[in-house]
């Protein structure tokens, strides 16, 4: 197959997997296969259309194993139930406040969890007093759920992950004397661990956890201020083994071969040096990328060189077109899924760049090379990185000038030549992981400031389709030969990219959003102008910060650059858990709360307190001042109005004694268009002469999927029905959006779940 050939079934392959991942639902099996078929006889038959024959069996067998994936999950019927599994433990476990989390290979089952077998869970382990050391085996009893997440515009998706890992369902271990270790630990991931705590010996406290993500890919010691340096400074890249890495170590491997040679030249006389050279150099590369626990940018790295090195063993001229597209093809045919994971095409597409727009002979002043290699990949990037991340880095062109030849030839080399020392004689490699800390936490000084700077990352709008593919095309333009005329119209392309329009409400109506934050409540107002959020959802000690992980992307992705006003309904943890990280990525913002001791900076709740945004008025009626701290029956009850006419009621988890007081003191005020149930839908609450006040078009829940406390109740339900009240609850249909005016309900709710229909969403 000619280069040119294979670059055109490799693009057909990547399109056919992309416009599979496209779609909204799975087509039927047999289309598929057809797919399939008629992609090989193409491509067996007729060479010159193999851009179609990769097509068709991207699109084909990409659905096929999404599909089979999907139907590898835990049946429906076994959620909840207690199953006895027995496996392996996989990766490296997380442990921290009490628990551990880690992923599980099931091996067998008993009665019903039979089908599980041959499966991946995801699993935590409270109040374990044993973590499960890597490679372990175990019978474990557990507790499973179909794995589902929250969903909301900008936030992380992770069903998709989900499929992208083959994880067929999530859960916990339960308590009891049943769990039992079946076998030690060994293997692969038995070796990082033993590495990774040496290194914690062996290096000072503040300098192990880098030296662990770049010799072992052990990244748990990162947190999140750390990952803010990374992204700010827009090394992320660099940080754990990455793609980079694994080809510099593969070039090691070529270099001690050379050297052998050099010291013993008889060797030729049985194997030829280039031959020699490339088997150690793919022998390198593979053990690397088996210490990153075959991470996925590792794997396809190592799948490019050994593209690349075929062509030494078979003794051909080497292309790297064509080593490009035949690890592309090896790629989507062994994984079409890997499509899903942003690094695929941050690596993909970066050598694809490098490869068109640098010249095949290098400058020979290497820093204009790597000036003009960091030039590509900026702008390159650019798009893709605002589409799966909704950020940019101002700040990344110049730190990755430095940080990667700093990292790359300097950091990575010491702590290769630590590990290498590691593993042939046990503790012969602390001084150079030593030095490997001392040399990367020197860049790091360098990092953290320009990562404190105002503006260094910056958030933008979640963007359309259509702003991505403008925006890759102005890249294209741009990174066109020299002289090709209109380059400057190309910065045109990027407008949409980055100034996207924003669809704002007219004066007089509002935006109301009801965030899918799992069991708790966060929602967002936005007027012409301004945007008002209630509650921030909940947070978990050592765990998930709902706050950081779902409240703050959606106000990013929805392109809210800042809050005028932050009312925290009470203190219970599902309300007010992600309070601290909002106020930390929207500072300063006036604050409201209901709590027994209100924090620094923050008002009162109290009765009467009102705000004026863009013809609305915003306005308290509960808790009256001086009124005692009683929790649920504390929430701030704020709302919204326009001359006059309720257009949303938002109660916090009031219950029936609040509800009546108001109904007393205050019923001419509670009519409005849109009421977000008290407390999730609980019986304390949402007492029938209370609804009958409000009089809602519309109700709205935010709930949990499967939560614990069985949220919403379906009589508290029933009474909303019984009035033809139209109900909608965030753990069935994701962030709900809803435009309100002085009429009602302008046109119909708009469901995160519904405008995000895909292959491996479930509804």
């Amino acid at each position: 197959m000619a280069p040119r050939c294979d670059l055109l079934f490799a693009s057909g392959l990547t399109l056919g997997v992309v416009a599979a991942m496209g779609l909204p639902q799975a087509v039927p099996g047999w289309v598929c296969w057809s797919l399939v078929a008629t992609g090989i006889f193409v491509v067996l038959r007729l060479p010159r259309w193999r851009l179609l024959s990769g097509l068709c069996i991207g699109s084909g067998w990409a659905v096929l194993v999404a599909v089979w994936t999907m139907d590898a999950r835990l049946p429906v019927a076994l959620e909840g139930d207690d199953l006895i599994v027995e496996g392996r433990v996989r990766g490296l476990p997380e442990s921290g406040d009490g628990r551990v989390r880690f992923e599980f290979d099931v091996a067998r089952g008993e009665n019903a969890a039979m089908v599980l077998e041959g499966r991946r869970l995801r699993l935590a382990w409270y109040r374990s007093e044993v973590v499960p050391a890597p490679g372990s085996e175990w019978r474990l009893a557990v507790r499973l759920k179909r794995p589902r997440g929250t969903l909301n515009p900008g936030g992380f998706d992770y069903e998709r992950h989900a499929l992208e890992k083959r994880i067929a369902a999530t859960g916990y271990v339960r308590d009891g004397s049943g769990n039992t270790m079946l076998s030690p630990g060994g293997g692969i991931d038995a070796l990082r661990l033993r590495l990774s705590d040496t290194i914690a010996t062996a290096v000072d406290a503040p300098r192990a956890r880098f030296v662990q993500a770049l010799a072992v890919g052990d990244v748990r010691g990162l947190d999140g201020d750390d990952w803010h340096v990374l992204r700010a400074t827009g090394i992320a890249h660099l940080i754990a083994i990455s793609g980079l890495h694994v080809g510099l170590v593969a070039g090691f491997g070529a270099l001690l071969m050379r050297g052998l040679y050099r010291l013993r030249p008889r060797l030729g006389l049985r194997v030829p040096l280039p031959q020699a050279a490339a088997i150690a150099a793919l022998l390198a590369a593979s053990g690397y990328t088996a210490l990153a626990g075959f991470a996925l940018p590792t794997v396809r790295t190592l799948l490019m060189i050994a593209a690349a090195l075929m062509a030494v063993l078979l003794r051909r001229a080497f292309d790297p077109v064509q080593a490009f597209a035949l690890a592309l093809i090896v790629v989507l045919l062994a994984d079409p899924l890997a499509v899903l994971n942003a690094g695929f095409w941050l690596s993909f597409l970066g050598v694809a760049w490098l490869l068109w727009c640098l010249p095949r002979a290098m400058d020979t002043v290497w820093w204009r090379t790597l000036v003009s290699a960091q030039g590509v990949m900026t702008l390159g990037l650019l798009p893709l990185t605002v589409w799966f991340f909704g950020q940019a880095s101002v700040a990344a062109p110049v730190c990755n000038l430095v940080a990667v030849p700093w990292v790359s030839f300097v950091v990575v080399p010491v702590a290769l030549v630590a590990t290498l020392l590691e593993l042939l004689w046990a503790g012969a490699g602390g001084w150079a992981f030593q030095l490997s800390g001392w040399l990367m936490q020197g860049l790091w000084a360098g990092l953290e400031p320009i990562a404190s700077l105002h503006g260094a990352l910056v958030y933008l709008p979640e963007p359309s389709l259509a702003a991505l593919v403008l925006a890759l095309l102005g890249a294209f333009w741009l990174l066109l030969p020299r002289g090709f005329p209109g380059k400057p119209l190309a910065l045109l392309l990027f407008a949409p990219l980055l100034f996207p329009a924003q669809e704002k409400p007219p004066a007089g109506s509002v935006d109301l959003t009801v965030l899918d934050v799992g069991q708790g409540l966060a929602v967002l107002l936005r007027t012409a102008d301004h945007a008002v959020l209630v509650d921030a959802g909940p947070a978990f000690p050592g765990g998930l910060d709902m706050g950081d992980a779902a409240v703050v992307p959606a106000l990013r992705g929805l392109g809210v650059a800042r809050l005028d006003l932050l009312v925290v309904s009470h203190d219970d943890n599902d309300h007010a858990g992600g309070v601290a990280a909002v106020k930390r990525a929207y500072s300063p913002v006036e604050t409201v709360a209901a709590r027994a001791r209100p924090e620094p900076g923050e008002r009162a709740c109290e009765t009467g307190k009102a705000w004026g945004f863009d013809g609305l008025r915003f306005h308290l009626l509960h808790p009256p001042e001086h009124f005692p701290y009683l929790r649920n029956d504390s929430s701030c009850v704020l709302r919204v109005a326009a001359d006059g006419t309720g257009l949303a009621l938002l109660p916090g988890d009031i219950g029936a004694i609040i509800e009546q007081r108001l109904l007393r003191e205050q019923r001419d005020d509670l009519a409005a268009h849109v009421l977000v149930v008290p407390h999730h839908g609980s019986r304390t609450s949402s007492a029938e002469d209370f609804i009958d006040a409000v009089s809602p078009k519309l109700a709205l829940v935010g709930a949990g999927h499967r939560n614990r406390f069985d949220l919403p109740r379906d009589d508290v339900l029933a009474r909303y029905r019984e009035r033809d009240i139209e109900l909608a609850n965030t753990a069935a249909t994701g962030a709900i959006h809803v435009r309100i005016d002085a009429k009602g309900v302008v046109g119909a709710p708009r469901h995160e779940r519904a405008l995000r229909r895909a292959l491996w969403r479930e509804p």
